[in-house]
């Protein structure tokens, strides 16, 4: 995040001179400050933040680790805002001051964020009035994109969070069979409305192995989706997915090692594809491919929206997504 005075092009001369960030200042802490507002490098574009959806990946930093240091950079690490270009670098081509996008930058628990301009995705007429946490819906794109799933596949989808619903809508629309497994009763309605064949309360593993096997006449599922991030679901995904099938890892694993059984994935000659991005340009491909799918209707994340929280509440924000009581699939900071 640059904060040079270089040369930018903007309607007119801003009255604003101050901004608004939120500070992870230490382990469950936040604070809001008003910081001087950023000025775009050459390639780069400031944006007005609408609102930056809450990352799970965000949780470690918040919580506390040893090797973290504190307090984070203003904003830091909110990474899924959206809004309008205020203010665009000298270099900058084919972006307008006013224009509504979508954008991958990593400071937006804030009023303002700058990007390059090539992170910056515009959002079309179509969505004037849609909120849009462009990276979470990217992932979900990239993540069905790196599935190959197609009809009459069955599907299982450990895990219904936001991505695990997301992916329940791209999978049914393309003509598979989901089943969908989730601890939370709320979380098995949100899968059905999201188009799920079958839902299975994940609370007894062997329980859940036996009705996937009755439901596939004993093979498993072509390809199966892990979308929680800890041991227990990955050792499910794994059972639940038949010889020569696809298990997917969606789920961020953040908190040590984990274990496989190498041998059933030898025997069953799996296919295992870690579906997390790190190429920034296939990120930007992902968040293109989510605005069509939002516009074209194939897609559609407004109810699983279920949490909104002013910039100041950014504590409460994280709170929420940590504990996820009943109802909750995400939460939003609006600015």
């Amino acid at each position: 995040m640059s904060a040079s005075a270089a040369p930018m092009r903007s309607a007119g001369a801003s009255t604003v001179v101050r901004m608004r960030a939120a500070v992870i200042a230490a382990p469950g802490i936040t604070r809001t400050e008003k910081l001087p507002l950023l000025e775009p490098g050459p390639r780069e574009v400031r944006i007005r933040l609408e609102g930056c959806g809450v990352c799970a990946s965000n949780l470690p930093v918040w919580e506390g680790r040893p090797w973290f240091s504190y307090p984070l950079e203003p904003g830091a690490p909110g990474h899924e805002g959206w809004g309008c270009i205020d203010a665009v670098g000298d270099a900058v081509q084919g972006l307008v001051v006013g224009q509504r996008v979508a954008a991958l930058s990593y400071h937006s628990y804030a009023t303002h964020d700058v990007a390059e301009a090539s992170a910056v995705i515009p959002l079309p007429n179509e969505l004037s009035d849609t909120v849009f946490p462009g990276e979470p819906l990217g992932c979900a794109m990239n993540i069905f994109a790196r599935s190959d799933i197609r009809a009459p596949q069955t599907v299982a989808i450990v895990g219904i969070g936001f991505l695990g619903a997301l992916l329940t809508q791209l999978a049914s629309r393309a003509g598979a069979r989901v089943i969908a497994i989730s601890r939370r009763a709320f979380a098995l309605e949100v899968a059905r409305d999201c188009g799920a064949a079958e839902t299975l309360a994940m609370d007894d593993d062997a329980r859940v192995i036996e009705r996937v096997k009755s439901l596939t006449d004993g093979r498993g599922c072509e390809r199966v989706i892990e979308a929680i991030g800890v041991q227990r679901a990955l050792d499910l995904a794994s059972e639940l997915t038949c010889e020569r099938g696809r298990l997917i890892i969606a789920g961020y694993h953040q908190d040590g090692l984990r274990q496989v059984n190498m041998q059933m994935w030898n025997w069953r000659g799996l296919d295992v594809v870690n579906a997390h991005e790190r190429d920034s340009c296939i990120y930007i491909d992902g968040i293109r491919a989510a605005v069509q799918a939002v516009a074209d209707g194939v897609l559609d994340p407004s109810k699983l929206y279920t949490h909104r929280f002013p910039l100041d509440g950014l504590d409460d924000a994280l709170r929420a997504a940590n504990e996820r009581t009943d109802g909750f699939m995400k939460a939003l900071v609006l600015t």
